[in-house]
């Protein structure tokens, strides 16, 4: 994320704050009820983002998570086209070795 993007989400955020607090007022409370579901009504939007975040943390669904796996997988991809037929061939070899002891 980028910092303009930061900076318009917390502007978005408090002019979303001050616009719930209108909006009560508008529908009937006093000024002090208004103020006080409109922070009920941020906290409650702050809570549910958390648990988003939490969520995505906890299953690496995370934008740098993501990017390294494409980049790591994309990196293996092009040495292994790098690669001849003969070393493709023996590494396949060794492979096939391998799992023959392991078993």
């Amino acid at each position: 994320m980028r910092r303009i993007d930061a900076i318009g989400i917390g502007l978005g955020v408090f002019i979303a704050g001050g616009l719930a607090y209108v909006g009560l007022q508008l529908i009937g409370l006093d000024g002090q009820k208004a103020g006080i579901w409109s922070q009920v009504l941020l906290v409650s939007g702050l809570i549910g983002w958390l648990a988003t975040y939490i969520f995505r943390a906890v299953g690496n669904k995370m934008t740098y998570h993501e990017q390294r796996e494409q980049y790591e997988q994309a990196f293996l991809q092009k040495r292994l086209d790098e690669l001849t037929p003969e070393e493709l061939a023996k590494i396949q070899a060794e492979i096939a070795q391998e799992e023959q002891t392991q078993v």
